[in-house]
Order: structure tokens, then C-alpha cells, then sequence
């Protein structure tokens, strides 16, 4: 033990002077991080520097809400995956028993085909875009107009898939 502490004491000290190049453009220990954003705001001031703009004055458009839509589809998959599995290991009861419980409720069809179509498309949906951004990282289908084309197949695709798994459910 002893000599793990004569170790880290022999260590290098960032405030000697002949270490100065590692330490001359920190932050003095004296300054609050309050202080700090002031220097930095002052000196945005002073220079003219715009502020970055807010998402509202941007214009929608099919790669940026095909973006949005794959994170969210990817959260909320597997948020759904692992909530389905914590209710399967915390409740009583088979699978069985809660699917005769499902049945029991008289859903309607229409309600039990949203349902299904609100499994079936986020899982397509991810899994389609996700095979379009494979191909991005080969380095293809970068151009303004394929990344649109491929857009809208993704979301074609993606309801058609969902329909046939709702029809074949």
C-alpha cells in the first residue's frame, strides 16, 4: 500500500512550471461555471455572433422526419420488448391465460387490426430503414434524390409489410 501511494504521489503535477503547455488554456480553479457561460455570452456579444436557431424555422422534410421516426420507432420497440418482458417475469399466470383474457374482452375488429398495425409498422419501419442506412455505410444512395427515393420505398414498403402481417395474423 505504501508504495502505491509513493507512486501516485511521484505522479506528474499539472501546476509545475515546466508542464505549463498542459495547463495554459484551463480554466483558472478560482471561477464558477456561472462565471464561465457570462465570459462566454459576453464574448458571443461582443464578437456579433448569432444565436443558433430553434428547430421551428426549420423546413420539414422526408430525410429529417424519416430520422426522427427511425430513433423513435427504435425506442419505443424496445421500450415495448423490455416492458413485455418485465410484465412476463413480474405477472401471475401462463401466456395463455392472458391471451383467453385479450379474447374475452370482445375487441372489435377494427381496434384489433390498429392493434396489430401499431406492432407490425414501427417493426417494419426500423427494420426497413434500418437496411436502407446499411446501405449508407457501404456509401451509397447519398445523392439528394436517392436519399428521397429511398424514403419513400422505405415508407411504402413499410405499410404494405404491415398490412400483410396484419392479414396474415
Amino acid at each position: 500500500m505504501a508504495q502505491l501511494l509513493n507512486i501516485t504521489r511521484q505522479g506528474t503535477c499539472l501546476s509545475r512550471p515546466q508542464f505549463g503547455v498542459f495547463y495554459r488554456h484551463a480554466v483558472p480553479m478560482g471561477t464558477t461555471a456561472k462565471e464561465e457561460m457570462n465570459k462566454f455570452w459576453d464574448k458571443n456579444n461582443k464578437l456579433n455572433r448569432p444565436m443558433s436557431p430553434h428547430i421551428t424555422i426549420y423546413q420539414w422534410s422526408v430525410p429529417m422526419m424519416m430520422s426522427i421516426t427511425h430513433r423513435g420507432t427504435g425506442v419505443g420497440l424496445s421500450g415495448g420488448i423490455s416492458a413485455f418482458a418485465l410484465l412476463a417475469l413480474v405477472l401471475p399466470g401462463s401466456y395463455p391465460y392472458y391471451l383467453d383474457l385479450i379474447h374475452s374482452l370482445s375487441i372489435g375488429p377494427a381496434l384489433l387490426g390498429l392493434a396489430k398495425f401499431g406492432i407490425a409498422f414501427p417493426l417494419s419501419y426500423h427494420t426497413l430503414n434500418g437496411i436502407r442506412h446499411l446501405f449508407w455505410d457501404s456509401g451509397k444512395g447519398f445523392t439528394l434524390p436517392e436519399v428521397y427515393r429511398s424514403g419513400y420505398v422505405v415508407i411504402a414498403l413499410s405499410i404494405l409489410t404491415s398490412i400483410a402481417a396484419i392479414a396474415y395474423m
